[in-house]
């Protein structure tokens, strides 16, 4: 476990916390609330924190299943990327692909999952042909519908 340094910016939101133990995302709320319109409606919803990510790691922010599922409201940019480097505070692209319906997002509500986890440096090293694989280059689709 790491500890996290948190900036909270709005004294009355809570700070992420796991819903239930062994869960690998953090809840993220809003901190405004939000109108999305129906049919791709979307809007880049302020959580009311900010983190500072030690190097070696890096925040994934993703969609809530549940307002996916029920509502059609996900995160648009799946995962958002927040880098080691960012101080400034989380936001999260929200979207409603309800073809009819719009979706009122209140502050405070849950609305996205923040999952951290170690990354690799990597330096690239320019070859003239890769090695074979069983797989080799296909891609999409190859493996059936």
């Amino acid at each position: 476990m790491i500890e996290l340094p948190v900036l909270r910016l709005d004294p009355d939101l809570p700070l992420p916390a796991y819903a239930k133990p062994g869960d690998a995302g953090v809840d993220l709320v809003a901190r405004e609330a939000v109108v999305l319109a129906p049919g791709g409606g979307r809007a880049v919803v302020p959580t009311g924190i900010a983190i500072a990510l030690p190097e070696g790691y890096a925040g994934f922010v993703q969609p809530r299943s549940g307002l996916a599922a029920k509502h059609g409201v996900t995160v648009l940019n799946t995962p958002g990327l927040v880098d080691s480097g960012y101080r400034g505070e989380l936001k999260v692209c929200m979207v409603n692909l309800d073809p009819d319906s719009p979706f009122e997002i209140a502050r405070g509500e849950r609305i996205a999952q923040l999952v951290v986890q170690a990354v690799a440096d990597v330096a690239f090293v320019e070859l003239d042909v890769l090695d074979d694989t069983e797989r080799g280059e296909t891609g999409f689709g190859s493996s059936g519908r």
